[in-house]
């Protein structure tokens, strides 16, 4: 499955959720908010520290959003995968095999090995 698809996903769900599940849904985000709004660090090291989280959880579509947001926030190739391999040296190899989906979401949406943005 691509990146592009699981961003789909993840839209398809939230839409979902919005829909069926309201209150649900709007606790969890003001959640979100709330925990992504202090001042403390950037958004840019918030989602590379997603990024890291997100492959110690071994979640593909949390990869591909948090990927995507730290491209989104100016973050480079280099320092999502620096991110990436902070988890892996606290999560061991099944970490390790995450790094797939870290370098295809970059690949398809972010810079290219040479630095290049990605289309």
């Amino acid at each position: 499955m691509s990146t592009h698809q699981k961003l789909e996903d993840i839209a398809a769900l939230m839409a979902f959720l919005n829909k069926d599940y309201p209150s649900e849904t709007k606790a969890f985000s003001n959640f979100l908010q709330k925990a992504e709004g202090g001042p403390a660090l950037d958004r840019r090291v918030k989602e590379l520290i997603n990024v890291a989280l997100s492959v110690a959880a071994q979640c593909e579509w949390c990869i591909a959003i948090h990927v995507k947001g730290a491209l989104d926030s100016g973050a480079t190739r280099d320092e999502v995968m620096t991110a990436a391999f902070m988890a892996v040296m606290m999560h061991g190899g099944p970490a390790l095999m995450y790094l797939t989906p870290v370098r295809q979401a970059l690949d398809e949406l972010g810079q290219m090995p040479n630095g290049v943005p990605g289309a």
